[in-house]
């Protein structure tokens, strides 16, 4: 094995808790509302943290426990790379955003704090700050009425086929 796991032995993870329905532990920030969407392989949910000016991103994760990159599978990897471009679609649909960024973080030295692999997909303004990482809690309102936004343009029956480049006004 090419890396050591740094989750702690009694790790109650918050995003299987999430897709996979279980009661939440009581250091959970997620809220039912967070999930997008499911599929076999990955899920689309709300970060329950925002950077800079703006609140509202969403991250792509496995639906099976993985901590790292390092653990990804061929398929889930496709997978996750699929949906990342379907997020990023949606968001430039449903929030008009100047551009979309992605980031991934690999154990306590790349800056990963929940010990389940996770794909953030940014919503990007020439002002957000996004680099000089002023985090700040997003509500589980706003993320619940971005989830909903991010679904719409997801699964409307303007696009009934998933999402392509194409479908963006240019």
């Amino acid at each position: 094995m090419l890396h050591r796991s740094h989750q702690p032995a009694d790790y109650q993870c918050p995003f299987c808790e999430l897709v996979q329905g279980l009661p939440f532990s009581q250091d959970n920030l997620c809220a039912p509302t967070d999930l997008i969407y499911q599929t076999e392989l990955v899920a689309a949910i709300m970060a329950c943290d925002g950077f800079g000016n703006y609140g509202g991103h969403a991250m792509i994760i496995p639906t099976a426990h993985l901590e790292a990159l390092y653990d990804l599978d061929d398929a889930t990897g496709a997978a996750i790379m699929k949906e990342t471009k379907r997020v990023a679609l949606a968001m430039k649909l449903a929030w008009n955003p100047e551009g979309t960024s992605t980031r991934q973080h690999n154990e306590p030295a790349g800056n990963q704090h929940v010990w389940h692999y996770h794909q953030h997909v940014f919503p990007r303004y020439h002002d957000d700050q996004l680099y000089q990482q002023l985090r700040h809690r997003v509500s589980v309102e706003d993320r619940a009425r971005k989830a909903q936004e991010l679904r719409r343009a997801l699964f409307s029956p303007e696009h009934p086929e998933p999402l392509q480049a194409s479908d963006l006004v240019r």
